[in-house]
């Protein structure tokens, strides 16, 4: 392991260099990955390849994000919230209308994300594979064999193009292979979860141009779409370099510069200077935070994640979907049409990014929610008949609704969660002009939507059909009518609270009432001798995989362990959660029961389940696979879905651990196993956008540093007074109350802070 990254050295309190690099992390194999889902993955958020052995050749499944059939399957004009509701209190719901959220989703290819092409390499002169691996720090892969023949690969940071060097192995070239739009294909019995064959898409076959040094495939898709795929290569002595590149074209015009043209003039260039500014990329990334672990194992998934989210969020591409860049390469449409599912999937993928102090490429997420606002405020008039905003649970690239289990997929409350992200980018970020111009309309229109979608019974503010994913999944029993379940309850009271707040900050006082007073009028979570209840008279009776009803402590944090009735309610409700037990858990519910224990200060939980997660939920190259891949052991489900949401929220689990701080008060190790006597962590971001870092030796914190990126007071849990200011700039008052110092910074100023 490293060494732990803060040093006190001679009074002065010393920050590791960035120039420290995380190599527990890397991949390495003894021969190339034989499934796509075992791959080594590159990726620059837009542009995406998985790097595998498919039928003895190297290949490289290439993806770019944007790539989507975005053809309308879910017919909302005879669905609306109403007629939902109607049909459910008469208990009509199941059969005809059921189906007209069920078909489209089950029976028809489209709208759906799709494959782009794969490029391969006929190795099989250059006899067996020595090692294959992964850099995660310079995101490049590399491949060498026995007898001296090397391949290094990398898909540029910031520019939409991949880069490969092979040395050793003259006369290989590139050999462009089309996805199986024409032809039926497919493994069967596949495990993954895949959907329809890729022909059921009905495409016409697409155009390959050959050149002596080229080749340049052009795909027609649906309604005007079509995207091309072009790789050129250069050869000298026994060396080839080449690119490739995609690029997506709608309306059938075409947007910029072409694949072809973008290949021909990178090839220009040799492979080491692009790889220069690909590598300077990676190193401000890295160098944005870093946690530093005892636990190996849990430093290794730890480092892979916070790798992956950097191979695909980026500012100025789509957001995450389930599986981002990497879609899967077996022929079949990917798993639940590759989509954006915002009853879960997405707003987990993006958990991590803030303590990381990735704010920028969190962005992704909260621009793409506005760029789509329109769409979202048209689906809310037709189906829920509002003013305001809501977003389907499940949709396109474009923000269309895709239809599903209409409990989840037309939720009233999607928009509440998604506001969250919001909130969290304002919090962390104390931008101004985002509050003003993203996060507090957003919060408004939601509260508008919720305003008006809510009724009143027994003087309390409710929806008229309320559901928590995905408990009692399709059934009528996931309908509940005679009380709102404490999924929505929690997000309601998030939103009208994150309204009312955004609201006064930004000056506008009287709105700042009115929604608090709508909050007011909400009824209180449910609770009983089990903790949180699904809903009014029913408790989690069986294991779930979906933490619907924990909402409240861990993303919302409605709920305060230090405040004894809360811890109560918290602990009591992790307890019954370990009563209906794992069985019906998939990877994701392990990763975010971690947050859920570290809320509860329950570090050995917290560590145990991501060490679940890593053992058996992942493939050889981290991927969250969903189901058990050790037969069974803690889930029934043993299935191998790639999903990435449950990799993002490991990180996160790993960093409420490290540190907290929604609650307003900066507390740091809040939630380490007994075990864990040496830890670090650099340049985690907290809201208030405050920059901390601090070590632990032999059990005991011994050094926190804050810094205030734009002024204002920073609380710090400090356990006590043994504490000496060991540096300080441009902070403007100390005042020490219990065991909470609070601390005025100007902007930019910082302290240090040494236990005695």
């Amino acid at each position: 392991m490293k060494k732990a990254l803060l040093l006190l050295l001679s009074g002065c309190f010393l920050i590791a260099s960035s120039a420290q690099t995380p190599v527990s992390g890397n991949l390495h194999y003894n021969s190339l990955p034989q499934r796509w889902d075992e791959a080594l993955p590159l990726g620059n958020g837009m542009l995406g390849v998985l790097i595998w052995e498919k039928n003895g050749r190297l290949r490289f499944s290439l993806d770019r994000a944007d790539l989507w059939d975005d053809r309308p399957a879910l017919d909302l004009s005879h669905l609306t919230y109403k007629r939902v509701t109607d049909a459910v209190l008469t208990k009509q719901y199941e059969g005809a209308l059921q189906k007209l959220g069920d078909d489209p989703y089950d029976n028809v290819p489209y709208p759906t994300k799709i494959p782009a092409a794969a490029l391969e390499f006929d190795i099989a002169a250059l006899g067996k594979v020595k090692t294959a691996a992964l850099d995660i720090h310079t995101a490049t892969a590399k491949i060498a064999w026995l007898n001296g023949a090397k391949l290094e690969t990398f898909v540029h940071a910031t520019e939409p193009y991949g880069a490969f060097k092979l040395t050793g192995a003259n006369g290989i070239l590139p050999i462009l292979v089309p996805p199986a739009y024409t032809v039926a294909e497919g493994e069967k019995n596949d495990p993954s979860h895949s959907g329809q064959a890729l022909v059921k898409l009905g495409y016409a076959k697409g155009v390959i141009k050959k050149g002596a040094y080229s080749i340049t495939y052009i795909q027609p898709g649906s309604l005007g779409f079509s995207y091309e795929v072009s790789v050129c290569w250069r050869q000298k002595g026994n060396t080839t370099e080449g690119i490739w590149s995609i690029t997506s074209h709608h309306n059938g015009e075409k947007a910029g510069v072409s694949a072809e043209d973008i290949c021909k003039n990178k090839t220009s260039q040799s492979y080491a200077n692009l790889l220069l500014t690909h590598r300077q990329w990676w190193t401000r990334y890295w160098a944005q935070s870093s946690v530093s672990l005892p636990d190996s194992l849990l430093q290794r998934q730890y480092e892979l994640e916070m790798y992956k989210f950097g191979g695909v969020a980026r500012k100025g591409a789509p957001p995450i979907t389930l599986q981002a860049v990497w879609t899967a390469d077996n022929g079949l449409l990917p798993p639940w049409h590759g989509d954006f599912h915002n009853d879960l999937n997405t707003q987990l993928s993006y958990w991590p990014a803030y303590t990381s102090n990735h704010l920028r490429e969190a962005s992704s997420f909260t621009d793409w929610l506005w760029a789509t606002r329109d769409e979202s405020k048209r689906f809310t008039r037709q189906y829920f008949q509002t003013k305001g905003i809501d977003v389907p649970g499940v949709t396109t690239i474009s923000g269309k609704p895709i239809g599903g289990w209409i409990q989840y997929s037309l939720s009233p409350t999607v928009g509440a969660w998604l506001a969250q992200h919001f909130y969290w980018q304002w919090k962390y970020s104390m931008d101004q002009n985002f509050l003003q111009n993203r996060a507090y309309p957003f919060l408004h229109d939601v509260a508008v939507f919720l305003s008006e979608v809510t009724v009143f019974k027994n003087g309390k503010r409710v929806l008229p059909l309320s559901t928590s994913p995905e408990y009692h999944d399709n059934s009528m029993q996931a309908w509940y009518t005679s009380g709102n379940t404490n999924y929505d309850v929690a997000l309601m009271h998030f939103a009208y609270s994150a309204a009312s707040e955004t609201a006064l900050a930004m000056g506008k006082p009287e709105e700042s009432v009115q929604w608090s007073h709508a909050e007011k009028q909400l009824p209180e979570l449910v609770t009983d001798e089990t903790g949180l209840m699904m809903a009014p008279g029913e408790d989690r009776k069986e294991s779930h995989r979906h933490h619907s009803n924990l909402m409240s402590i861990y993303p919302l944090g409605l709920l305060n362990p230090e405040k004894p009735a809360d811890k109560r309610i918290i602990d009591s409700s992790l307890r019954w959660m370990e009563h209906t037990g794992t069985s019906a858990w998939c990877g994701y519910s392990f990763s975010w029961a971690a947050s859920l224990y570290a809320r509860a200060k329950d570090g050995e939980k917290a560590a145990e389940n991501l060490r679940i997660f890593s053992t058996n939920f992942c493939s050889a190259n981290s991927f969250h696979l969903n189901g058990d891949q050790k037969g069974g052991q803690y889930s029934a489900f043993t299935y191998r879905p790639f999903t990435l949401e449950g990799n993002f929220a490991f990180a996160q689990g790993v960093h409420e651990m490290l540190l907290q701080s929604y609650t307003g008060v900066i507390e740091v190790f809040p939630a380490i196993p007994a075990g864990w006597a040496n830890v670090s962590f650099r340049d985690l971001r907290t809201e208030g956008a405050f920059l901390v870092t601090a070590n632990r030796v032999n059990g005991l914190t011994r050094t926190i540093r804050i810094r205030s990126e734009k002024g204002g007071v920073a609380r710090i849990k400090l356990g006590g007074k043994d504490w000496n200011v060991a540096d300080k700039q441009g902070v403007v008052n100390l005042r020490h109350t219990g065991d909470v110092l609070a601390v005025t910074f100007k902007k930019g100023g910082s302290i240090t802070l040494k236990n005695k």
